[in-house]
């Protein structure tokens, strides 16, 4: 399949993803009974689908030559969006996490807050909390609690969060001490360079990155396609949706949720304005 006849499939799935999202949004509208016979025929279809598709997957995988065709037929967004939905296939628990996060993010910003996810490991998720949620008061404590509440008993397999303590905030210390690799903070380029509906790369070393600007809000993601590990600066961003220009994978520029292969994630990195300039938490 050529790369035109890639983007075309995406955008053809894109549209059925959209038909499917409106229609249950269309179902919440309905009188209460309604609502819940047109969910009910919506599950049972599901349910109908899902033993051909298991059956199918559960062969495959027994067949060398069908095991190595299932991998290739998993990348394909549409296919993968199909068997996630049936939970044939799961997202990694680090997706989900972020994921999950995203829907907490807001309560966070709108208090002055922000959280980083440092690692997970053996069902418990380490967290940075920023801002004014790093610290003692009641309001942080409240915000600590919002994000264990987004991720216990609601991400499969997470069991805890364990906060780590925050580093110093760039803007209560000395500018001059930010520009040194410890601190965790590296300066970019200026915040004017990245272009309004545009996206900039900025190289570190042997890590690169990809800043984005939709509606003058600026976002830092890693410089690799959640697909195949390539890069994405060759692409564009399109109403606010930025496209691998590899395999036309999309991905909310704003947050970097995968829209072509859902549960996936690009990997967000913090960043500051200070002095007109971006500054990135690049670990």
């Amino acid at each position: 399949m050529t790369a035109v006849e890639e983007r075309t499939a995406a955008s053809g799935f894109e549209d059925a993803a959209r038909r499917v999202d409106e229609a249950v949004t269309a179902l919440e509208r309905l009188e209460p009974a309604a609502r819940a016979a047109a969910f009910e025929i919506k599950a049972a279809i599901e349910a109908f689908h899902r033993p051909a598709l298991v059956h199918m997957v559960r062969r495959l995988r027994e067949d060398p030559r069908g095991k190595e065709l299932l991998f290739e037929m998993v990348d394909e967004p549409a296919v993968r969006a199909v068997l996630a939905l049936q939970e044939i296939i799961r997202p990694p628990v680090e997706a989900r996490v972020a994921t999950a996060l995203e829907g907490v993010r807001p309560y966070l910003q709108s208090h002055g807050g922000d959280v980083e996810v440092v690692g997970v490991s053996g069902g418990v998720v380490r967290v940075r909390l920023h801002g004014a949620c790093n610290g003692c008061s009641m309001s942080a404590v409240t915000l600590r609690e919002g994000v264990e509440g987004a991720l216990v008993g609601i991400v499969e397999g997470i069991t805890a969060v364990e906060v780590v303590e925050d580093e110093p905030t760039p803007a209560f210390i000395p500018l001059g001490s930010i520009t040194r690799r410890g601190s965790g903070w590296v300066e970019g380029p200026p915040a004017d360079t990245v272009p309004p509906g545009g996206m900039v790369r900025f190289d570190l070393g042997d890590d690169s990155f990809v800043i984005t600007n939709v509606d003058n809000r600026l976002a830092v993601f890693r410089n690799e396609c959640v697909h195949q590990g390539m890069t994405l600066d060759g692409g564009c961003i399109d109403d606010g949706v930025l496209v691998c220009p590899w395999h036309g994978f999309r991905y909310d520029a704003s947050s970097g949720e995968c829209l072509s292969a859902p549960g996936a994630q690009l990997p967000q990195v913090p960043l500051r304005i200070d002095g007109g300039r971006v500054w990135i938490r690049a670990r």
